[in-house]
């Protein structure tokens, strides 16, 4: 016979509640009942600030500005570069002991294995000579190669003035650093004084006026052009078209129009009747229709 079967009843399942709602600006519930707050982006960090991580911890600026954007800390990166934060530890204690020495210079002198002193005299050599090539580029040099190249191809016989004598010849061709005559061969352009046409220095040297002490010693030409009286062309040109004295370096002095200002060379005189002069060769330069618009200069002692 069938049992009967007794009927168990069944306890209905629980449905799971959804998804809370979110509230209004994207605030999610945090447990408690709280909301959150969206999190306010941290201002970037100031030159300053990275500057004095960096010194503190003797570490490059880039991780300096990490570490306070909130990356990569400082004391990780020194373990993690041994050797570099090691070359840091040395500049940054050069620094210490001069103060000034910034911290590009600081790894100048460690690279070189100079002296502070030294490094710094070496990056003052450089910058006047990158100053005297910048002040050069900004002078057309057209009319002074016109001259030269003139005198060149007539075959005009020159008066080449040096230090302590006069070469009577005619110009063949130039060179960078040097003149080619046609019958002396080549004449370092720094041993040259002046350079015109020999009638004309005919004419002009019974009255030329001279210095006693330089026409006994001329005056020696540095080798290096910022260590010259003048190496910057840019202060003749305002005296273009006008009256000046030059006082050259083996004692003659020049009171001549100033016609020409080239890059590294003047031309006086008239027309028909140029003066070539170098400026390695001056010693000192003056408008002579006003004394306020004397150049400065060493004296022929200090030349």
């Amino acid at each position: 016979m069938p049992r009967p079967v007794t009927a168990v009843p069944v306890a209905p399942r629980s449905v799971s509640p959804g998804p809370r709602p979110s509230a209004p600006g994207g605030m999610g519930a945090r447990p408690g009942g709280a909301f959150s707050r969206p999190r306010t982006p941290r201002p970037p960090p100031t030159a300053e600030q990275i500057l004095a991580l960096a010194t503190k911890e003797h570490v490059p600026a880039r991780i300096a500005k990490g570490e306070l954007e909130g990356k990569m800390k400082c004391r990780i990166w020194r373990k993690l570069h041994a050797e570099e934060a090691k070359r840091f530890d040395q500049v940054y204690a050069l620094m210490t002991q001069n103060p000034g020495l910034s911290l590009p210079d600081g790894f100048g002198v460690l690279q070189s294995g100079l002296t502070v002193a030294e490094f710094l005299a070496r990056k003052e050599r450089t910058q006047r000579k990158a100053a005297v090539k910048t002040a050069r580029g900004e002078v057309d040099d057209t009319a002074v190669s016109a001259f030269i190249q003139e005198l060149m191809e007539g075959k005009t016989e020159l008066s080449v003035v040096l230090g302590e004598r006069t070469v009577l010849d005619t110009l063949a061709s130039v060179e960078p650093i040097s003149f080619v005559l046609g019958r002396s061969g080549r004449q370092e352009k720094l041993q040259v004084v002046l350079l015109t046409r020999r009638s004309d220095w005919e004419q002009l040297m019974p009255h030329l006026e001279r210095d006693p002490k330089l026409t006994q010693k001329p005056a020696s030409v540095a080798r290096q052009p910022d260590k010259r009286p003048f190496s910057d062309p840019r202060p003749f040109l305002v005296h273009q078209g006008k009256l000046v004295r030059l006082t050259l370096r083996n004692g003659i002095q020049l009171v001549m129009r100033l016609r020409v200002v080239g890059r590294f060379d003047l031309i006086v005189g008239e027309d028909g009747h140029e003066v070539f002069v170098p400026l390695h060769a001056l010693v000192r330069f003056a408008a002579e229709e006003g004394t306020d618009s004397e150049l400065d200069s060493p004296s022929e002692e200090d030349a």
